[in-house]
């Protein structure tokens, strides 16, 4: 199955007394380009998030967006440094004892010295962490692969349909083409007994003229090729995977072909269809574009 190129996924879960949010979305890109925002708790698991992107998809430009939250609160610990607070103590009453200075020591006054309270950030166990992290993110990316695989169904059956679309146009095409060759040998057969009247007419030379006519007007080849390029589009979309690439290069293949069909039909109405497979072509090539 074809997936397509955009596509939008996110997954919410508390692992081990922590809030994780990861949210994926991504958009058309030749290559694969993977951003990945993180906070500065998260910065090391970095390379091991976009390892994951890159394991899961091939081509598209993603932005990958994850947050954290403590549940319990217990990011900082603030502990009191008994030994300088007794120092700052000790300091202020002396002040009081000796300069006269008004005693009006209080917790509030206290708390504002410098190193009276430490902070502490406990010890992370990185690596329990980062598999939280990533536990989180396969759920986001399963959901992101579920909307990619949605909407890759829905351009496998479009594009299928303009393929169908297409085999019926070209099939007017090669009765039309036919049909322009005794057309032509008629218009010049009655053409010659208008000139020559009474005189006998060359039914070799006729014959000649009408098969250089149809030498050059022939699009066998072209709607032979055509036919078979289609059908290895359709074979490329039974096959899956990505194959947005191969896709936008046929297409290619099959423009060239319908240019060249055009180039030779000499009959008007034939030219409407051809300008009807070429309209055709280019709606799928726009399709192609969104396919990974």
């Amino acid at each position: 199955m074809i997936k397509s190129m955009t596509g939008y996924g996110r997954a919410v879960e508390t692992v081990n007394g922590r809030e994780f949010t990861v949210e994926l979305r991504s958009v058309n890109n030749r290559y694969l380009d993977c951003s990945v925002r993180l906070p500065r708790i998260l910065t090391f698991g970095e390379e091991a998030v976009k390892q994951a992107v890159k394991n899961s998809i091939s081509r598209g430009k993603v932005d990958v967006f994850i947050s954290v939250r403590s549940e319990g609160g217990d990011e900082v610990q603030v502990t009191l440094n008994k030994a300088v607070l007794e120092s700052y103590l000790t300091a202020m009453r002396q002040m009081v004892t000796e300069y006269g200075v008004a005693d009006d020591i209080s917790a509030a006054t206290v708390s504002r010295m410098p190193e009276v309270f430490s902070l502490e950030k406990p010890q992370v166990d990185e690596e329990q962490l980062l598999a939280d992290m990533m536990a989180v993110l396969a759920k986001a990316l399963t959901e992101y692969d579920a909307m990619r695989t949605a909407e890759g169904e829905a351009l496998d059956k479009d594009l299928r349909s303009r393929g169908d679309t297409i085999l019926s146009l070209v099939t007017k095409v090669e009765a039309g083409n036919a049909q322009t060759v005794v057309d032509y040998r008629a218009r010049l057969e009655n053409k010659l007994k208008e000139v020559l009247a009474n005189t006998a007419i060359d039914e070799s030379r006729i014959l000649t003229e009408a098969a250089i006519f149809a030498d050059k007007v022939a699009v066998d080849e072209e709607t032979v090729r055509l036919r078979s390029h289609l059908q290895q589009m359709n074979d490329m979309l039974t096959a899956g995977g990505a194959v947005g690439r191969k896709l936008d290069f046929l297409l290619q293949e099959m423009n060239r072909e319908a240019n060249t069909i055009g180039s030779k039909c000499t009959d008007v109405n034939l030219a409407r269809i051809v300008v009807d497979i070429k309209a055709e072509l280019e709606k799928i090539r726009e399709q192609t574009q969104n396919i990974e």
